[in-house]
């Protein structure tokens, strides 16, 4: 199984430091020491969010993704995710075309809706278009990514390619292009269509339950005709790993409380308790907040419901200190990651 990393790239007051708030610069260069970490601990692939607001740093990852792609090895690098609804699917080809020129080969496109609507009315979208924006820019990013002269006829929300080349070429052919999908199952079988990796978020509620997204995608690629086979099934979900449980959730429920009570407010829901932070973070929950063996766990209950191929740990959901978040990304990489690969006979 790959084991890997993704981030938003949160930039709120930490409530474990009395509310200090960094500067861009300042979280920035935490997040590529993080990035780099990741790298030198073993782990398999990062992941940062695309977002446009006041609280995240990334409104351009992939900018991100190519000063981290010179300082690290053998990582991957992807977003997590580029919201392809407000990109030009040309833009989004190119840059990660050179992001993988410039990373020898380790760039990954991880294409979603997104969870956030900040880019609809700042790139002057309609949120009425939602879904009908997602499904023909994906078409078009695909047709691109055949490589070769591109002819386009063009549709409601994309313009026609007269038979142009799109340039630069990438080393990897053809360029990975994950979805990311929340647990919406148009969604889920749009990916199984096209016959494209899906990434499952897994941030809230009883995880099994999410099992018939898992049969759906495979079922539906198989009656389209993919070799379901090739296509590798990615888990993602919130967590923070300590030394002992109590010391990962002691960490992580201050932060984690104020990010989730803070969009929750912006959607109505209610405040984030202690108690529903830790029945999401028991053996049953979406979270893996816990010690590293708590982690290898569930990962492996997991890893019975959906047989999936990737597992993404968000690290962090708020702000946690720079070295509390360097120790949990050292035993993810360290302790979690070989402990799992043993159990499921992978290299």
């Amino acid at each position: 199984m790959e084991i890997g990393l993704y981030s938003f790239a949160e930039n709120t007051p930490d409530p474990l430091n009395g509310g200090h708030l960094q500067s861009p610069a300042e979280r920035l260069k935490d997040l590529l020491e993080e990035i780099k970490l990741a790298d030198e601990v073993g782990l398999d692939f990062y992941g940062l969010g695309e977002h446009h607001r006041p609280d995240f740093v990334a409104s351009a990852p992939v900018t991100i993704l190519a000063a981290a792609a010179a300082i690290t090895k053998r990582i991957r690098l992807s977003t997590a995710v580029t919201v392809l609804s407000s990109e030009d699917p040309i833009r989004v080809w190119q840059q990660f075309s050179t992001l993988d020129l410039l990373s020898n080969g380790r760039a990954e496109i991880m294409a979603g809706r997104g969870s956030f609507i900040e880019s609809f009315p700042l790139f002057g979208y309609d949120l009425e278009d939602y879904d009908t924006l997602f499904e023909e820019k994906l078409a078009q990013l695909l047709k691109i990514r055949e490589g070769g002269k591109v002819s386009w006829e063009g549709s409601e929300h994309t313009k026609p390619i007269p038979g142009i080349a799109i340039y630069p070429m990438p080393i990897q052919d053809p360029l990975p292009l994950w979805i990311a999908v929340g647990g919406t199952p148009n969604s889920v079988a749009r990916a199984a269509y096209f016959g494209l990796p899906l990434m499952l978020a897994i941030i809230g509620g009883n995880p099994k339950q999410f099992q018939p997204f898992t049969e759906l995608y495979r079922g539906t690629a198989a009656k389209v005709g993919h070799d379901v086979t090739k296509l590798p099934i990615g888990i993602s979900s919130h967590g923070f790993i300590a030394e002992t449980s109590q010391e990962a959730r002691d960490l992580a429920f201050p932060a984690h409380s104020e990010a989730m009570s803070r969009i929750g407010k912006e959607r109505g829901w209610p405040p984030t308790t202690r108690a529903q932070f830790e029945a999401g973070a028991g053996p049953q929950g979406a979270y893996f907040m816990g010690s590293p063996q708590e982690v290898i766990d569930k990962v492996l209950m997991q890893h019975e419901w959906f047989k999936h191929d990737r597992f993404g740990l968000q690290l962090s959901v708020g702000t946690l200190p720079h070295a509390k978040v360097m120790k949990a990304i050292e035993l993810f990489g360290t302790v979690v990651k070989p402990a799992i690969n043993k159990a499921l006979g992978s290299p």
